[in-house]
């Protein structure tokens, strides 16, 4: 595993704790019925919803 790779997924999981990322969740829910949706695409979208939000 590279170095970014370890990097990303500390990352990942020190978001995936924090109550921002709970609030965000359960404001937010998978609009798809799919069977699992990874931690990683759900941080994504979260950081990424963070984001434009802070843009405006």
């Amino acid at each position: 595993m590279s170095q970014n790779s370890q990097i990303w997924d500390s990352l990942k999981q020190a978001i995936a704790t924090s109550s921002g990322f709970h609030r965000w969740l359960s404001e937010h829910p998978v609009r798809h019925q799919v069977l699992e949706v990874s931690l990683d695409y759900q941080v994504r979208r979260y950081l990424r919803e963070t984001l434009e939000t802070l843009a405006y």
